[in-house]
């Protein structure tokens, strides 16, 4: 049973890495469910502390990426029909990898803001370009987080099953 607790949590920790780059994966949690399972076997001690430092940091960060991206818009001088593009064009751009979903983020944008107000193609483009600027803060912080998840999770597991 070990063996597959540690199996399933190491390849948590990998899919929540790409998960940090792609909008569909919720990366920090799926990650921190990778050192919850390896955590959850008998040759590693619970230690509540990691466990929780992490957790709430899963819950900042994955609160911070819906944040962090509208934000970029609105400091940008974008408005509400701004995000909603972003997000129509995340979700439409998975569909052609691997740089679809930054594409259409920043398609989306634009084109909800020129829905917003036809004329300014000018505000459009800089309420695009914040949005495309809180996509990479974003995703670089998580990528970040799951990074050093995928590496706690490697010591951990190393230390113990050595």
């Amino acid at each position: 049973m070990d063996i597959i607790l540690v199996s399933l949590g190491l390849l948590c920790c990998v899919v929540g890495l790409f998960g940090s780059f792609l909008p569909a994966l919720p990366g920090p949690p799926i990650s921190w469910i990778g050192l919850l399972l390896l955590y959850l076997t008998n040759y590693v001690e619970n230690n509540y502390w990691i466990l929780g430092f992490t957790f709430l940091l899963t819950i900042a960060i994955t609160v911070l990426d819906y944040i962090i991206p509208a934000k970029g818009t609105k400091k940008f001088g974008g408005t509400k029909y701004g995000v909603w593009g972003t997000n129509i064009g995340l979700i439409i751009g998975l569909f052609f990898p691997p740089v679809g979903f930054i594409i259409g983020l920043f398609v989306g944008a634009f084109i909800g803001e020129l829905i917003y107000n036809f004329q300014d193609k000018k505000g459009a483009l800089k309420a695009a370009t914040g949005a495309f600027l809180g996509f990479l803060v974003s995703s670089f912080m998580k990528f970040m987080v799951c990074l050093s998840f995928l590496l706690l999770y490697l010591f951990v597991a190393i230390k113990n099953y050595l």
